[in-house]
């Protein structure tokens, strides 16, 4: 999701994943895969960025997760007693 501004200056929140395309005509507008036309005040740039920012954070968030998903394996100690993280 994303934050953006309709030209009224009213703030918009939008499922960046629907967006189809950005044109500048030379109002800035968005079409979202449902043929919806939004028209905002940030440039086709500033939408670009904050896109890949948004997907970006959603990557780190995944990756961070995976990571601490990984470092929580069940491990069994020699006796077949279960240790979590290396703990006993």
């Amino acid at each position: 999701m994303i934050r953006l501004t309709r030209l009224n200056h009213v703030p918009l929140v939008l499922n960046s994943d629907l967006i189809e395309q950005v044109e500048v005509t030379p109002d800035t507008v968005i079409t979202m895969t449902t043929g919806e036309k939004i028209m905002v005040l940030e440039s086709a740039d500033e939408i670009m960025d904050r896109v890949v920012e948004f997907r970006r954070t959603i990557s780190n968030w995944a990756m961070a997760r995976s990571e601490a998903a990984q470092a929580e394996t069940v491990r069994l100690d020699p006796e077949g007693n279960q240790k979590t993280n290396g703990n006993g």
